[in-house]
Order: C-alpha cells, then sequence, then structure tokens
C-alpha cells in the first residue's frame, strides 16, 4: 500500500509541473522587408594578380623566413588571384604556337605561390594542337582534361617502357618528375587541360629545342654521324622546329583539313 501511495504522489507531482509557454506550429507571416541584393554583400572585384614578375617582392617574399612573413608582403587582395584567360595571363606564362596556347601560374607570374609548393597551367590546344615533348625539371605534373579528348605520352628514364593513353573528360593523367612526355589534341574541336605542380617553379625544358641548341658536332654525333647535318643544314633544322603549341601528327591533320606547318618537314630537308 505504500508503495501505490509514493506512485500515485509522484504521478501528481509530475502532472503538477508547469509546462512553459506553448509553441505554435502555424507558419508565420512572409516578411515585408525587401532581401539584400546579392551582388551588394560580395567582395569587391579588385585588380587580379597586379605585382606579377615584381622582382622586388619576389626577393622578399624568397628571404622572407616564415609564412606569416609572407603573408604580410601580400597584403593586397588581388595577390592570391590568377586570371588564366588568355588577355588576362601575365605575357611572361604563354607559350603560343600554331596549335595552341597555355598558360602557367607560377613563383614569377604569381608571386603569392612562393613557400606554398604548387603552381598550375591551362593548356588550350587547337583542331591537332600539340603540346611538344618536354621535362619539368623540378614537379610531377597532374594533368586533368577539362573539354575534348587528350593523348598523352610519357617516358620516365633509360630502360624504362614508355606510357601512351587516351584521356576522356575528367580524366587525368599523372607525368613523373623528370619524365619526357607530351600531349596532344586527336580531335578536330578544342581541348583544354588543367596540370597541377608540386613545385611554385616547376621548370620545362622543351626536348627538340634544348636538344638541337647543344654544339652542331655533338648533334650530329648524337644523331649517328649523319653527314646531311652539317653546320649550315642544322641552323635550318633549328629553325624549322615550330614553337610550342604544335600542330599535331599528319593524321590528325588530314582528318580536320588542317595544313603543316610552313616551316619544311624533316624529309624535305634531309
Amino acid at each position: 500500500m505504500r508503495f501505490i501511495t509514493t506512485i500515485s504522489l509522484l504521478a501528481g507531482t509530475a502532472l503538477a509541473i508547469p509546462t512553459g509557454p506553448s509553441t505554435s506550429t502555424s507558419v508565420p507571416a512572409p516578411s515585408t522587408t525587401p532581401s539584400a541584393n546579392i551582388d551588394d554583400l560580395l567582395p569587391p572585384i579588385v585588380p587580379v594578380n597586379p605585382r606579377s614578375g615584381n622582382e622586388e617582392l619576389i626577393q622578399k617574399l624568397i628571404l622572407a623566413p616564415t609564412q606569416q612573413d609572407r603573408a604580410k608582403l601580400l597584403n593586397e587582395p588581388g595577390d592570391f588571384i590568377f586570371d588564366f584567360n588568355e588577355a588576362g595571363a601575365p605575357e611572361s606564362s604563354e607559350a603560343k604556337g600554331l596549335g595552341g596556347f597555355s598558360i602557367a601560374a607560377h613563383a614569377k607570374t604569381m608571386p603569392a605561390l612562393i613557400g606554398n609548393g604548387a603552381s598550375m597551367t591551362l593548356g588550350f590546344l587547337g583542331p591537332c594542337g600539340m603540346n611538344t615533348a618536354h621535362v619539368h625539371n623540378r614537379a610531377t605534373e597532374l594533368n586533368v582534361v577539362v573539354k575534348g579528348r587528350l593523348v598523352t605520352n610519357f617516358v620516365l628514364e633509360n630502360g624504362a617502357k614508355p606510357v601512351e593513353n587516351t584521356l576522356s573528360l575528367y580524366q587525368m593523367a599523372a607525368f613523373p618528375q623528370g619524365a619526357i612526355h607530351q600531349e596532344f589534341n586527336p580531335d578536330c574541336e578544342d581541348t583544354v587541360f588543367v596540370a597541377g605542380f608540386n613545385s611554385a617553379d616547376p621548370g620545362v625544358s622543351q626536348v627538340a629545342q634544348n636538344f638541337f641548341s647543344l654544339r652542331g658536332d655533338v648533334v650530329q654525333a648524337t644523331l649517328g654521324g649523319i653527314q646531311t647535318l652539317n653546320g649550315q643544314d642544322l641552323e635550318s633544322f633549328r629553325e624549322m622546329i615550330p614553337a610550342n603549341i604544335a600542330l599535331g601528327i599528319e593524321a590528325c591533320l588530314a582528318k580536320c583539313g588542317l595544313q603543316k606547318n610552313a616551316k619544311r618537314s624533316v624529309n624535305e630537308l634531309l
């Protein structure tokens, strides 16, 4: 009986606890205050990357002992923005030829990258455009196709088997640091790729252009002593090498109805 009485008292106490104000589930009336224009809430538009190539700033950033010190030097909002549009990119960042162009954000063209271990290039390849064989001296490249298709080739070092692939939209190729590699657009529409690097100064060395810049007798000996490549012929050959980005393989040119580079072919020279 005492147990039952206790339970009854507790139940009565619980029922006697005052409740808070009742909550309504009705939908409130819409506010009559006009909402702010989203454009009015955005940060102001500032000059983009205004100190590209500023050697004084670059030297200070390189010598700064900490990231905090570098942040104090990068005190303009536009320092952290880069424009990959052809008209907005720094002139020194472009490689331009008959097959398209590329724009690079690296330590010189975007000083804010100094100390952050990264850089990026966008390549715009026209029909049959080819980014000719080259090496990045100080970085591995991750290359993502964001428009069209891309054929890639690379060879890592002596004794390694060459690797080649055809990439579709949003697929990525990896080119290890120091590997000779190239990319070309096999189609008659434009291709765009984004290449990221694990260095603010990845470097680039075009294989053909730099090989034929060596001494003439060295080039001739390397090619097995081809007699037609005397000093005079070699100078003509150097002039024949197209600027990167070049027009690509003949099968693609024929498919798209494009003409070869205006300069003579290798067969015409040799």
